[in-house]
């Protein structure tokens, strides 16, 4: 049976309310992001809605490998983990906002890669191999530690599962070799999702690594029967993964020439102070058969089929990108209303 997770708002006060509207709706899982510059902790918000929920899964959405080292991501995970009875996972990508908004561009593949296997350590219990740059021979200590470890971690605490957001071949193929689940933001043309499952799925075999591993995507998904007030309630959150594929200016992965000017364009338009907003300038260079491929805009029938079209290629879990913000808020919340309605339970049946 496939996952479907949704996404909450990173404001105090707020997420574990959504939490809880969302276990009660019937999703599986419900992210909040890790963006110090424009949302609230992710951690305290995480434990918040552990207290205020019983059986939905919280994780990150995403974090990144350069505002918290791998142990401080790992412990405050783990504590999710430990108070809401092993419904934590830790979701981290390369860094997007969190990091554009300190002045730098995401961190690079093999920095990703490396702390990948640290924090994957940490989670396992296992000493972690101080860092080459540590300097704490200067304080001349009569003992102390030769390696890493988190001490209170409960022995019969499950692991938490390291989910990995991933769009281009080489963070694909490191989530192959280092994730538990490997979540593809790579639109939900099928072209596209077949290239993201194979990638993954070669890059694990070609590390001799035989243990299962979940695939899931993020989709953009707006139910209604106006298609086009459809794709313009969704067009913010669609820039966003837009632009996923084209970070450094050239598209990766599958694309028509049509689409890859598209993803060039929105790219060359993106203005971060209007991040993942309906109404922005990188909104206005999706045309509306971009949308069509990169997103699921339409009536219910029209977004199981799509959606089961991806099941179909692998993918066994889905975090449902809706209205976007700065959407009107009247056509905003009846679209997500009838996502839950008409489209959820279906989806959790197929």
């Amino acid at each position: 049976m496939v996952e479907v997770w949704t996404t909450g708002v990173g404001v105090p006060g707020i997420f574990s309310r959504s939490a809880t509207r969302a276990e009660e709706a019937g999703y599986d899982g419900i992210t909040v992001v890790d963006s110090q510059n424009l949302s609230g902790d992710c951690y305290i918000a995480l434990a918040l809605a552990a207290k205020a929920t019983s059986t939905i899964k919280l994780g990150t959405g995403v974090t990144n490998p350069f505002t918290r080292h791998p142990a401080v991501s790992a412990s405050a995970i783990a504590t999710v983990q430990a108070e809401s009875g092993g419904r934590a996972v830790l979701g981290i990508g390369r860094g997007d906002s969190a990091l554009a908004h300190l002045g730098f561009a995401p961190s690079s593949v093999e920095t990703f890669e490396d702390y990948l296997r640290r924090v994957q350590g940490y989670l396992r219990g296992e000493e972690v191999p101080f860092e080459a740059t540590g300097d704490v021979d200067k304080l001349h200590l009569a003992d102390r530690p030769t390696a890493s470890r988190i001490e209170w971690l409960r022995p019969q605490q499950p692991k938490v599962p390291v989910d990995v957001a991933a769009t281009g071949p080489k963070v694909l193929a490191v989530a192959g070799r280092q994730a538990d689940i490997v979540t593809l933001a790579v639109g939900a043309d099928a072209a596209r999702i077949r290239w993201g499952v194979k990638t993954v799925i070669e890059a694990r075999e070609k590390a001799g690594i035989d243990r299962p591993i979940t695939i899931g995507a993020y989709v953009n998904v707006v139910v209604g029967e106006d298609r086009e007030l459809a794709r313009h309630i969704g067009e913010g959150g669609l820039s966003l993964f837009a632009r996923f594929s084209a970070m450094h200016g050239k598209a990766v992965g599958p694309t028509t020439p049509e689409q890859r000017a598209t993803l060039e364009s929105v790219h060359d338009a993106y203005d971060m102070k209007n991040h993942a907003r309906a109404g922005s300038q990188q909104a206005a260079m999706l045309s509306a058969d971009f949308a069509e491929d990169f997103g699921i805009f339409g009536p219910p029938p029209y977004c199981l089929d799509r959606l089961g079209e991806l099941m179909r290629l692998g993918i066994e879990r889905f975090v449902i990108v809706g209205p976007s913000t700065g959407a009107q808020p009247g056509s905003a919340g009846e679209a997500g209303a009838r996502f839950v309605s008409d489209v959820l339970p279906a989806l959790k049946r197929a």
